[in-house]
């Protein structure tokens, strides 16, 4: 018996790094999974492999920023799964720039991407989770929201942006059988990470009390937990598996 047996789950950012490694811990816990990213052929190829594990699966390809996407891919899921038990809101950016020389593109499509996301991805599954009294959000934010960094303003703001969200939407829903958590994940080792300029890496990693980034196993643990049974006190809480770079 797995942990989400019977359970409906959708992952945005499922086909690479942290939601793809969540998407693959919950599908070994018994959870349908439908796989949602920008990148199509990423997504399906994520929803082949986890297929083998004998769990129904679905690749949907979508902007999670986007009104109108978001949803359909969520309509999509409905018709092939039923429902959605579980929504993991993971898809996010991560770019680099001092406030002063920032544009507002850049600062847009940072809130686009990873706050306003979050709202439109919730909004879209809230009133099946509301008229089955069970639901499971896991909204992914960072330790950043808790100590900001150099040259992500845009990135933390977002991230704290999550955290009030999720805060506030759990005080609306919580007697409604749906529990809403954050994850803040420090440094892991993912192709987003990879992707930031070295010198903010290597000073990042130098400040970690681990003295390493994490791995994305390390993190999917967390979310199984929040959306399994034994995470259901967990009401508005950030979890915070970030190698000691916030201690709270």
């Amino acid at each position: 018996m797995g942990k989400l047996d019977g359970k409906m789950a959708l992952v945005t950012g499922g086909a690479r790094g942290i939601g793809r490694a969540i998407a693959f811990a919950f599908a070994h816990e018994g959870a349908a999974v439908a796989v949602l990213d920008m990148r199509k052929d990423d997504a399906e190829a994520a929803a082949r492999e986890i297929s083998g594990l004998n769990v129904n699966t679905i690749a949907v390809a979508a902007d999670v920023g986007d009104e109108a996407q978001v949803r359909s891919a969520v309509d999509k899921v409905g018709e092939a799964f039923g429902r959605v038990d579980i929504l993991v809101n993971n898809a996010g950016i991560d770019t680099t720039s001092q406030v002063v020389e920032m544009s507002t593109e850049m600062w847009d499509e940072m809130i686009r991407v990873n706050l306003r996301s979050i709202f439109l991805c919730t909004r879209a599954v809230l009133p099946g989770m509301l008229q089955r009294k069970w639901g499971r959000i896991i909204n992914m934010s960072s330790q950043l929201a808790h100590k900001g960094a150099a040259d992500m303003a845009h990135y933390a703001a977002a991230k704290a942006g999550v955290l009030g969200f999720t805060r506030s939407l759990a005080y609306e829903v919580a007697r409604e059988g749906i529990t809403v958590n954050a994850i803040c994940p420090g440094p892991i080792d993912t192709e987003l990470f990879r992707n930031i300029p070295e010198a903010w890496r290597k000073r990042k990693l130098a400040e970690l009390p681990i003295g390493r980034a994490g791995t994305v196993d390390e993190i999917a643990p967390t979310a199984v937990m929040l959306a399994s049974d034994e995470g259901s006190y967990y009401i508005g809480a950030s979890l915070n598996p970030n190698g000691g770079d916030v201690m709270i």
